[in-house]
């Protein structure tokens, strides 16, 4: 059942109620009885199945190759050392 959301026009009250679609818009608020108003919100997106989430687009475990050269990740290369010479 959707939720829908009211506001009195008297007393500014704003509140939510669960409503079947085919009932009939509430008229009086249920803190001073004066007219109410249903607002306009945006309705909630649920995405169902695979494909909306990072992990979902993944890499591909690669093939290991017949040599046992694990490949290079970025980042993780060995700068060269560079020697200081010591002042004499």
């Amino acid at each position: 059942m959707p939720l829908y959301d009211y506001k009195c026009k008297q007393c500014g009250h704003i509140f939510e109620i669960k409503q079947s679609i085919k009932e009939e818009p509430l008229k009086f608020c249920p803190e001073c009885k004066g007219s109410i108003f249903r607002l306009i919100s945006a309705a909630g997106i649920i995405f169902k199945g695979s494909g909306f989430h990072v992990t979902d687009y993944g890499k591909k475990p690669h093939k290991e190759s017949k040599s046992s050269a694990k490949p290079i990740e970025k980042g993780t290369v060995d700068k060269p050392k560079i020697e200081k010479k010591s002042k004499k």
